[in-house]
């Protein structure tokens, strides 16, 4: 699954619009709502103020040095172990466009199912016929010796969504499948490569790096019937550190590396949050309910129950909203409610004493993507504020950075993801495991939008900065990846 983009030419009219006596307050049918003279009129540049130092608090931002601090992340992994994955949070210097976001490119969204082209090129966005109702079955079957040190998902399971096609014409991953594809040609390449003394890792470079997911799929299952062995224990046994991490994210099916990923921010001491706000507030309805269906056929745990074991508060029911998967996909544009619930989030925080967090929750967990924007939009013409700039003032801490990701997917969600790689670069150390997962996860669906809004945010290419920061066939690996 992908993500929608953006409407080419503004949102449709809706009708009774403008309403009666108010012509001159809204734009003509069919255009776009222009941004305010000035914009954003107060706080000076596109985000508040960054603190001293630290994860963003009320105050905002972490500072623009020593990020992640150094010495890594406390109970970071030794080479070779199960990533922590930690994330992070940071600013854009303010630029063009909508709170110092730039702008995305002239798309278009998906519109109904049947317009959308279904992973695999099922026509008509219809499952095959074998799959009753349109479900893909998990696997019921787990090899428990595949990933001795990991939690295990089956080696050769192709039920899962492993191919997340690009949904929108308007984005684009940087892996294709490959033509004239042959996995029992790839098996014995990487036999040859992990065959005898040493390995040759550009061989396997060669080859993960230009297959789909769904491709690599049928290479562990290729492998096992051609020499009896999992590919995957054998991979584990040749590599470590951070190629071998990124090797196993590459294997593992879409769904089931962000099903995993969710259980390993939750297992152990502590909590990685920004793990939980990273998957649960940017994936699609469709996404979300095959990750809460996998979590349970292959950890056997309740995803909500999980959630509320490990977090509170305002925090807790946020991630509970998004774990059901419910938001609204329709992609037209209601710009009366548009101003309804401007005006209710701004009687809810800037309008008031205290916050009715509650509203902020339902508008924000339930509205579409597109929707949010316009009201984004009518919020910065009402209240003379950015809408971003007002849920910092108005919260703080991990519901903060939730309800701020979810805005700031509606406006443009390739450049949050610029954003969070930056961020994992950026300063001393450099936090590999939320590297390694954004680079995986969106290498089939925006990749190619996230390296151009990359370059432009930060005047910098992503392989430019990704080949300073790393080494190794780890290096070598992740540029093939984004195409460097």
């Amino acid at each position: 699954m992908a993500y929608p983009g953006y409407p080419p030419t503004g949102y449709p009219p809706f009708p009774g619009y403008p309403p009666a006596g108010q012509e001159s307050s809204f734009p003509p049918p069919g255009q776009q709502y222009p941004y305010p003279t000035g914009f954003p009129p107060m706080g000076g540049g596109a985000y508040p103020p960054a603190p001293s130092g630290g994860y963003p608090g009320a105050g905002g931002y972490p500072a623009s040095g020593g990020y992640p601090p150094p010495g890594g992340y406390p109970g970071a992994p030794q080479p070779g172990g199960a990533p922590s994955y930690p994330g992070g949070f940071g600013a854009p210097p303010g630029g063009a466009g909508f709170s110092g976001y730039p702008q995305p490119p002239a798309q278009s969204y998906g519109g109904s199912p049947a317009q959308i082209p279904m992973p695999g090129g099922f026509p008509g966005g219809q499952m095959p016929s074998q799959y009753p109702g349109g479900q893909i079955p998990f696997p019921t079957q787990i090899d428990t010796e595949s990933f001795p040190s990991y939690p295990v998902f089956s080696p050769v399971s192709l039920e899962y969504s492993s191919e997340p096609a690009a949904m929108t014409q308007g984005t684009q991953g940087t892996i294709r499948p490959a033509p004239n594809f042959d996995a029992m040609k790839d098996a014995e390449i990487l036999r040859k490569a992990m065959k005898g003394f040493g390995t040759d890792e550009q061989a396997i470079v060669d080859v993960v790096a230009n297959r789909s997911n769904d491709q690599r799929q049928k290479i562990k299952a290729a492998f096992k019937t051609m020499y009896g062995k999992d590919l995957i224990k054998d991979l584990k046994s040749e590599l470590s550190g951070n190629m071998e991490e990124l090797i196993l994210a590459l294997f593992m099916p879409a769904t089931y590396y962000d099903a995993w990923s969710l259980r390993n921010a939750m297992q152990g001491a502590g909590t990685q949050e920004r793990v939980l706000i990273e998957i649960l507030c940017t994936r699609t309805n469709q996404e979300i309910r095959e990750i809460v269906r996998c979590y349970e056929s292959e950890f056997g745990r309740d995803l909500e129950k999980d959630i509320r074991s490990d977090t509170s508060g305002h925090f807790e029911r946020l991630l509970v909203s998004m774990c059901q998967g419910n938001r609204d996909e329709n992609q037209n544009v209601n710009h009366q409610m548009a101003q309804e619930d401007a005006q209710r989030l701004y009687q809810a925080g800037e309008g008031r004493l205290g916050t009715d967090e509650s509203c902020f929750n339902m508008i924000l967990a339930t509205r579409s993507f597109p929707q949010l924007k316009a009201t984004m939009e009518a919020y910065s013409r009402m209240a003379n504020r950015d809408l971003l700039n007002s849920v910092c003032r108005e919260f703080s801490g991990n519901v903060e950075s939730g309800l701020k990701t979810i805005l700031q997917c509606a406006l443009n969600r390739p450049a949050f993801f610029a954003e969070r790689l930056y961020y994992a670069m950026k300063g001393a150390g450099t936090d590999d495991s939320t590297l390694v997962r954004i680079v995986v996860t969106r290498s089939e669906i925006d990749l190619v939008q996230i390296k151009q809004l990359f370059t432009q945010m930060y005047q910098k290419t992503l392989g430019t900065m990704i080949a300073s920061d790393t080494s190794g066939d780890y290096r070598k690996l992740l540029l093939a990846i984004v195409g460097q």
